[in-house]
């Protein structure tokens, strides 16, 4: 029986463009959902849009001199366009800017208002009397209270996840000035968690959620325990949804508050067009919500978001929260702040009509029940090992064989062997095979069985092998491989939640659109052919599903990471301060002078320092430096160097150094020699 869900994908950000972090914590997986659900003949609603008044933005925009509108309009178009490339199957993409969230966020907090469900309190902020504004939540960093972390923002630890106020920081820095903030006071509507506390107690600790992910059910047990408080739905800031009472004036509502009601108002605006009733969707009982996010938002999702709803009273409350956990990528966190990540845009440039190969590789690595890392070995590994070596090379062959053999038309099989009659069976065992995987929210164990199932097909075609019994029994050869494209049909089905893309590449070389009737989900476990003789599959030479992706184009992502790495490090090194003044009589004391390097080893149990003789054209003379770690004696023997003549000499593990030799760092961080432009000349020859 078909029933009607309504499912929400996290709002991302737009003050940039989506990362695989992203995919794989929240987009992959709920689009995975949401196709099954249809294919097996659900109504689904599957909703998102672009958080558009998160401090972030308006951070982005004073850092680039624009309007945060700039930010958001230029931010939402891309994410829009590489969600929709790479075949995110979204009912409506919506945004918070539109006039439909305003109206729908401003009359939810009104009937909450009039209900007296805030309570109003005059309370000390964080303020930059330097910015003159008070601060909010990514205005502020300092120390988690909770963890240590000292890079936690005013809302939230990115390292333990823990959520909190922007005056719980310990040693709170403003994001905007460096300056440490004071506290004054201002006026908020609050949210009183506490007065929920035991309705979530029921709901969740009591209640039927604790076939909740582990992850999900501790997180918000935890915070239950800790014990609620009020935390505020509205701030002093002049970008988001004004706050729509008496008293509001120059405050906005919380982006917290507002912005799950954005999954409402972008159902609203999907009814709209399509012309149905937005209030099924969220107000019916036999309604199931299902909300897909990253683990950064469980609190939110679990704990405020529903406490928001039962207070107006006529919502439907969430079935499930899937939370993952977090990707990281190659051994590092990803972070968009050092340009640390693989974004969706450039990948999609990178590697063309290859967004199923991306899908897999982030499914099947899935941070599902612990954080995981990406890494493009891999990425290529699960490309060419398994699409390639597995998936696509059961379809080529049984495409390449049907041509070649019966000129493209499914032949009439013969009698059934026993292991064709199991093999049979086993193809229709699949479908509740990996629907069950789904349905419990395993989506990469989904993946391996999909790619069980094309295991089969290489299996029964290795075991059987037409290519030889072609030439001794064609009737045995006919039953082969009559078999083997009810397998690859079954594939093109079962693998749409999973591989979009392949499934409708499949479909078209097996001409499915010239069945009878479109084949659905529930088709594959009941039908008893799928593909019937005398049906016609594509001719000439099959187009491949996959291609092998070599070790050069692996190289240039590795490249590109290392690149970003450096660049970010040198962005964010830090520059030495001026030293105390000099007088020019005090540098016309310094004797620099052009000098080579004639000799050099390493000093006796030491592992930065070098003994050198240099040549000085003045004398030669012993100069130890701590050059060791980045240089061999073999690599500066013979150097031009430029050497500081006249330092008081100075004993160095029972060595007396006579000078210095001039070293700096290069943006890489590297040690490199100070050098004149010295070619032609004598050494001794004074720099001035």
């Amino acid at each position: 029986m078909s029933k009607r869900y309504t499912i929400t994908a996290a709002l991302p950000y737009t003050n940039g463009p989506i990362h695989i972090g992203h995919l794989a914590g929240v987009y992959v997986p709920a689009d995975i959902y949401s196709r099954y659900l249809r294919l097996t003949g659900n109504d689904v609603a599957f909703i998102c849009g672009s958080d558009e008044h998160g401090v972030p933005i308006t951070i982005k925009a004073k850092k680039e001199g624009v309007t945060p509108q700039d930010i958001v309009d230029k931010y939402h178009a891309i994410i829009k366009t590489s969600f929709e490339d790479f075949g995110i199957s979204f009912d409506n993409y919506s945004r918070t800017s539109a006039k439909i969230h305003h109206d729908t966020a401003s009359e939810f907090f009104k009937t909450l208002y009039d209900k007296n469900e805030f309570v109003e309190e005059v309370s000390e902020q964080l303020y930059d009397e330097e910015a003159n504004q008070f601060l909010a939540d990514r205005f502020v960093i300092g120390t988690c209270p909770k963890c240590g972390f000292e890079e936690a923002y005013g809302d939230q630890c990115e390292n333990c996840g823990t959520s909190h106020n922007a005056t719980d920081l310990i040693n709170p820095k403003s994001a905007i000035t460096g300056n440490t903030p004071t506290l004054k006071e201002t006026k908020h509507w609050f949210l009183p968690l506490n007065k929920h506390e035991e309705f979530l107690r029921e709901w969740i600790l009591k209640g039927h959620k604790k076939d909740w992910k582990p992850n999900v059910y501790g997180q918000v047990k935890s915070w239950i325990d800790d014990g609620l408080r009020p935390r505020a739905v509205t701030r002093d800031l002049d970008w988001g949804i004004p706050v729509p009472v008496e008293g509001g004036e120059g405050k906005v509502l919380y982006v917290w508050f507002d912005a799950p009601i954005g999954y409402i108002s972008a159902t609203k605006e999907w009814a709209s067009r399509v012309g149905k009733n937005w209030e099924d969707y969220w107000k019916d009982e036999d309604t199931k919500l299902v909300h897909f996010i990253g683990k950064d938002n469980i609190v939110f999702h679990c704990i405020i978001f529903p406490s928001m709803l039962k207070a107006e009273g006529s919502y439907i409350l969430p079935e499930n929260v899937p939370a993952n956990e977090f990707l990281n990528l190659e051994g590092n966190k990803l972070s968009t702040s050092k340009n640390w990540a693989v974004w969706l845009p450039e990948y999609l440039e990178d590697f063309p009509n290859q967004q199923d190969v991306l899908r897999y590789a982030l499914t099947a690595n899935a941070p599902e029940t612990k954080d995981n890392d990406f890494t493009w070995k891999d990425f290529q590994a699960r490309n060419n090992n398994e699409l390639v070596a597995i998936f696509g090379n059961f379809i080529n062959r049984v495409a390449v064989l049907t041509n070649k053999y019966y000129n493209g038309e499914i032949p009439q099989p013969g009698e059934f062997k026993a292991i064709d009659e199991e093999t049979l069976a086993a193809v229709k065992a699949y479908p509740a095979v990996i629907a069950s995987s789904i349905e419990r929210y395993r989506f990469r164990e989904g993946s391996q069985e999909l790619m069980n199932l094309a295991r089969l097909g290489n299996k029964y075609l290795a075991d059987e092998e037409p290519w030889k019994t072609i030439k001794t029994d064609e009737e045995r050869t006919k039953t082969v491989m009559f078999v083997a494209l009810q397998i690859a049909s079954a594939l093109a089905v079962l693998s749409e939640p999973f591989l979009p893309f392949t499934s409708n590449k499949l479909k078209s070389i097996l001409n499915h659109s010239e069945l009878d009737s479109e084949l659905t989900w529930e088709d594959i476990s009941t039908k008893d052919v799928l593909l019937p003789a005398g049906h016609s599959i594509q001719s000439g030479k099959p187009e491949l599903l996959f291609s092998k992706i070599e070790d050069e184009t692996i190289q240039k992502q590795l490249d590109k990471l290392e690149a970003s790495k450096k660049a970010n490090e040198a962005a964010n090194k830090k520059v030495e301060p001026q030293k105390e003044e000099i007088t020019f009589d005090d540098f016309t004391k310094l004797d620099l002078r052009v000098g080579t390097i004639l000799e050099a080893e390493k000093m006796p149990k030491t592992k930065k320092l070098l003994v050198l003789k240099v040549d000085t054209g003045i004398d030669t003379r012993t100069i130890v430096s701590g050059i060791a770690e980045s240089f061999s004696p073999e690599d500066v023997i013979g150097k031009r160097v430029t050497v500081l003549v006249n330092l008081a000499p100075r004993k160095l593990r029972g060595v007396e150094s006579q000078g210095m030799i001039l070293m700096t760092e290069d943006e890489s961080g590297n040690l490199v020699f100070v050098n004149p432009n010295i070619d032609g000349v004598s050494n001794g020859l004074k720099i001035s």
